[in-house]
């Protein structure tokens, strides 16, 4: 059995949801194959990682970066995994309210130095939130792009469970 690692963060929901549909359509997609593990950035531990097949790093962008809890996350793990998952398939999700493409070049450097394979382009979903009240407000994200999250999901476990990554 196979383990697909989801590590996360959100502040104001979309990200979370972004999540929600990539675990659903992992777990639609690997028909007992592939576990699929959900934790939040102050949650996942280095152990989490190492015990991992796969991984999908999801998260806000935040003044051009990730989010703090997600720097956080690669912050305490990144030595204890380094030399220990080079070759891994993983992917990308950033929630922006603009262009996202800062916090997705952040998580590919670090996926970098870790070695691990990237397997999709970054998945960016944009909110347009640009006034202060917009950033703070709860995100709700269009049906299209929890579509594009899913099919992601769906990706990474069909490949993980049919040995393709």
């Amino acid at each position: 059995m196979k383990t697909l690692l989801i590590v996360y963060q959100s502040t104001t929901g979309g990200t979370r949801q972004m999540v929600e549909a990539a675990a659903a359509g992992a777990a639609a997609e690997a028909a007992g194959g592939v576990t699929t593990r959900v934790l939040t950035a102050s949650e996942a531990r280095a152990d989490d990682v190492l015990a991992a097949d796969g991984y999908l790093f999801a998260a806000p962008e935040n003044l051009a970066t990730m989010a703090g809890l997600m720097k956080d996350f690669f912050d305490r793990t990144y030595y204890p995994v380094l030399d220990h998952v080079a070759a891994r398939p993983y992917a990308v999700m950033v929630c922006a309210g603009s262009d996202g493409s800062g916090a997705a070049r952040q998580i590919e450097r670090i996926a970098t130095g870790w070695r691990l394979r990237r397997v999709a382009d970054p998945l960016i979903v944009c909110t347009h939130a640009q006034t202060p009240e917009a950033i703070a407000r709860p995100k709700v994200i269009a049906d299209e792009d929890a579509i594009r999250c899913r099919e992601l999901g769906a990706s990474l476990a069909a490949g993980l469970a049919l040995g393709v990554f």
